[in-house]
């Protein structure tokens, strides 16, 4: 019998998030990372940064992602997993190139990431493993030796996600107002993509009329109004709909957005709506701001009462499923064949990001992916 720990070959976690800006004085310069190459004026950046500003110029997502990292380690140890975590940023500190310096001092060589997305998409999984790459070509080019970087599979039909997300809609439902509830509508949120990205979303197999990132949504908010209906009794309708769209306005983006949505569904008589956001790991900026005022303000323009349901977050189910991921990962990687837990229609997602898997807008090398360089 191996002596090997679950976790082999794995030496190391780490959580690979977006960043967001701690105070008031790092919000351009945030934004200014985040839109790197776009050529955006800074005084366009002080425009988009006021929601930030509403906050105190602080994100909550570094914060949240904190409280996940602390969650993580103490499901690692109440179970025997002695698996360091890491935490790195695509955007602001801690910054991923920084994070794996430390990974390499500390001599670790056997990396798997945890991406703050659930699901299939350029921005959402093939960007982070393009900064993962340039990480990894900084390493390189100070002459440090390079780890060996894998990423968690996506994770958005995987219990430990779906059912905290059907208990914070339950949840949500009984923040209504008593005679809103009978009648209220489900709405399912998520990042508006360009339509073209949506398409090319997901395994070459998979691209067209949404590709895997629409498909991937829909059946999360599928699995969730069952459940929401077998545990109320009462069929709700609902709908995938979308929030946070920041691009120029002659290029399609997936739609209806939320505020559309709301207006629309209070013309047919919804006596009130519950607002679901899926496509987020955590309640960061575009849930507060987009949901929490932009929304809620427009539903109390309507006189349409709403609740929003709480994000995964920090989840104890949520830490537990990325333990399971992490086993499973490592299991798969010794040669063995692990059960691999998914909820809905679509099965488990692939280990390894196939070639042409949500292609780049230009081509970049990516990590942790069937076309890595640093395989």
């Amino acid at each position: 019998m191996s002596d090997q720990p679950a976790h082999a070959p794995y030496d190391a976690l780490l959580l690979l998030s977006f960043g967001g800006p701690e105070g008031p004085d790092d919000v351009v310069p945030f934004l200014e990372n985040v839109t790197r190459g776009r050529g955006i004026p800074r005084e366009r950046l002080k425009e988009v940064g006021q929601h930030y500003f509403l906050f105190g110029g602080v994100s909550p997502i570094n914060g949240q992602n904190c409280e996940l990292l602390a969650a993580l380690r103490a499901e690692f140890a109440a179970h025997g997993t002695d698996l360091p975590v890491y935490w790195g940023n695509r955007n602001w500190a801690p910054y991923l190139t920084d994070t794996l310096r430390q990974l390499v001092a500390d001599g670790h060589r056997r990396v798997l990431t945890l991406a703050t997305s659930a699901y299939a998409s350029y921005s959402g999984c093939r960007q982070y493993r393009e900064n993962l790459a340039d990480a990894l070509a900084a390493l390189e080019a100070e002459g440090l030796p390079l780890p060996r970087v894998d990423k968690l599979r996506h994770y958005f039909n995987h219990p430990g996600f779906v059912r905290p997300m059907v208990d914070a809609t339950l949840a949500a439902l009984a923040e209504l107002p008593e005679e809103a509830r009978q009648g209220a509508h489900l709405a399912f949120t998520t990042h508006s993509i360009p339509t073209a990205a949506a398409d090319a979303s997901g395994p070459a197999g998979d691209h067209g009329d949404g590709g895997a990132y629409v498909a991937e949504h829909l059946d999360v908010a599928r699995l969730i109004a069952d459940a929401v209906r077998a545990e109320t009794g009462v069929e709700r309708p609902w709908r995938l709909v979308y929030q946070s769209r920041s691009g120029a306005p002659h290029v399609p983006w997936l739609e209806p957005d939320v505020c559309d949505h709301l207006e629309a569904v209070r013309a047919e008589g919804a006596s009130g709506v519950v607002m679901v956001p899926i496509g987020f790991v955590s309640d960061h900026m575009e849930v507060k701001y987009d949901l929490d005022t932009e929304a809620t303000a427009k539903a109390a323009e309507l006189g349409l009462p709403v609740a929003r349901a709480a994000t995964v977050g920090a989840d104890p189910r949520f830490a537990a499923a990325v333990r399971e991921l992490v086993l499973e990962r490592a299991a798969s990687e010794r040669g063995e064949r692990p059960e691999r837990c998914a909820l809905g229609a679509l099965g488990p997602s692939h280990d390894r990001c196939p070639v042409g898997c949500c292609p780049a807008r230009s081509p970049r090398p990516a990590a942790a992916g069937a076309d890595s360089p640093y395989a």
